[in-house]
């Protein structure tokens, strides 16, 4: 089988490059990365960093320069030469309306995967020209399959589009070994880029309230869903506090050893999908604190974290975890259970296969 995806950030991760950035991204990279050593042929089509009709292989993965013009004539050109059969895409956008016309055009078909709560939310989805919602929403109803991250995403979607969805997790490779929580420093990491609904206001508020406790915050300044000028207020508001160690953006594999290495990763966010950074934490043995997300209840359910509900409560949980070893230790255990057993590349691969169509 051969799948086919169009995206220029993942090659950053391909080469674990420091400006790599989005969740979306990773997980793309990981999972296509999963596909490939599954026995699929996949190819990312790039514009910027492969010269045009050159090929250049990443662990398995082609990526292959494309021309210049407009996206459509080059999607169009593009799969006609490829001949894939599927073409997978990431997020709302409206441009998945007309794509899936033209994949219909040259026969082949279509995956949409959910990287977002507001995905299926469909006036709501698009952060860029949110008029043009329906132009997506053409493209969902048409879409041959639809993945979504968790079971609340699934249960939002109509019973026609359900048909024809399925829950894919995401993808982590699992850590060789976890670092023991009583040979680590009892940090707190916090990663992601300073966006809005990341709420980077809400770590400053928690960091207040435990000032014996250190921060470890890993991500760069952002405008992406995002007012200008809010990023560096968090920015500035971060580095005035004396138990919060700003890093900055730094390179993916920099960003996981601080996961891998904290007594907890901290959660802000008032929406997501199924974040990636949960995943990092767990295969290292990692609990989570979060305030708000929780995908199917795991960390309730399954004992992978805290989820915490309140900014106060949120500071009460971490001076729990910083100051029980024990504690966090079985949390970590369970957590790195968990990750084989529904998030390794061979199960998420494999559930991918199962699940298009004939």
């Amino acid at each position: 089988m051969k799948i086919i995806f169009f995206n220029d950030i993942i090659y950053d991760y391909a080469l674990n490059a420091p400006g790599a950035t989005g969740g979306a991204e990773r997980y793309a990279w990981l999972l296509l990365r999963a596909l490939a050593a599954d026995g699929w042929s996949v190819t990312v089509g790039v514009r910027n960093v492969v010269p045009p009709g050159e090929t250049i292989t990443v662990d398995g993965v082609q990526f292959l320069g494309l021309d210049g013009g407009h996206v459509l004539r080059v999607w169009y050109k593009v799969l006609r030469s490829e001949r894939p059969d599927w073409w997978l895409w990431q997020c709302a956008d409206h441009w998945w309306g007309p794509a899936v016309e033209i994949a219909k055009l040259v026969g082949v078909r279509t995956i949409f995967s959910a990287m977002h709560d507001m995905d299926f939310r469909l006036r709501h989805a698009l952060s860029l020209h949110p008029k043009l919602w329906p132009m997506y929403a053409w493209g969902l109803m048409r879409t041959d399959k639809i993945f979504v991250q968790h079971s609340q995403q699934l249960a939002e979607l109509s019973p026609g589009w359900r048909r024809k969805a399925t829950v894919l997790p995401g993808v982590v490779t699992p850590a060789e070994d976890a670092t023991a929580h009583s040979c680590r420093s009892p940090y707190v990491a916090w990663v992601a880029m300073l966006r809005e609904h990341k709420r980077p206001d809400l770590l400053v508020e928690v960091a207040k309230r435990c000032p014996q406790v250190q921060f470890v915050v890993c991500g760069g300044v952002s405008r992406h869903r995002s007012q200008a000028g809010y990023s560096e207020q968090m920015l500035s508001a971060l580095r005035a506090l004396p138990n919060v160690d700003y890093r900055g953006l730094v390179p993916p594999e920099q960003s996981l050893a601080v996961i891998a290495r904290a007594a907890a990763l901290l959660s802000t966010s008032d929406s997501e999908g199924f974040p990636s950074t949960f995943l990092e934490a767990w295969t290292s043995g990692t609990p989570v604190v979060s305030l708000t997300v929780d995908p199917d209840q795991l960390l309730k359910n399954e004992g992978l974290g805290l989820l915490s509900g309140t900014i106060d409560q949120a500071a009460a949980d971490i001076q729990c975890l910083v100051g029980q070893v024990a504690l966090r230790e079985t949390f970590g255990l369970r957590a790195r259970d968990f990750v084989i057993r529904r998030h390794s590349p061979k199960a998420v691969s494999k559930l991918f296969r199962q699940s298009l169509p004939a």
